[in-house]
């Protein structure tokens, strides 16, 4: 079996994100989204709220399950016993960035490929803190995020 991990903050999840779960959920058998928990970050949502809005909007996919983690994704991958992680890429200055931790987690672990996929046209330019950013503001985020995040961040932001 092919299974993937795709791993992020997720926080909130976006478009982007999900065209890449998508994505990956024609190339592999299996795919695991992922949260990353890491102790000196202040997510706007905890862990349970992303998964919660991960599950929502992937319910769709009959081969993606929502998971978290703690501690480096090589080790999370290699206990699920996953062929590959999957990586989006926005722009270059992401390539040189997730290219080192592909090759440290090659060193690692040899057996665990890295996979990236290209975000499409239209959502390169969309990460998570802009889409917190907008909606601090009361901006309007739905061509970023799927509808029940923006209704997660406007209850949020409305605090």
């Amino acid at each position: 079996m092919r299974i993937a991990v795709y791993a992020g903050s997720f926080d909130p999840v976006t478009f982007g994100h999900l065209d890449v779960i998508e994505r990956a959920a024609v190339l592999f058998d299996r795919v695991i989204v992922a949260i990353g928990r890491h102790p000196a970050k202040h997510p706007l949502f905890a862990p349970d709220e992303r998964a919660a809005l991960l599950h929502n909007v992937t319910s769709h996919l009959a081969n993606v399950e929502i998971d978290s983690f703690d501690g480096l994704l090589i080790d999370y991958a290699q206990r699920k016993k996953a062929t590959a992680i999957v990586r989006g890429l926005r722009a270059a200055t992401d390539f040189e960035y997730e290219l080192q931790i592909a090759h440290a987690n090659a060193d690692m672990c040899p057996q665990i490929d890295t996979v990236f996929l290209p975000t499409r046209v239209e959502r390169g330019f969309v990460s998570a803190s802009l889409v917190r950013e907008i909606a601090s503001h009361g901006g309007d985020v739905s061509r970023y995020v799927p509808a029940p995040v923006a209704v997660a961040l406007t209850k949020r932001y409305a605090k």
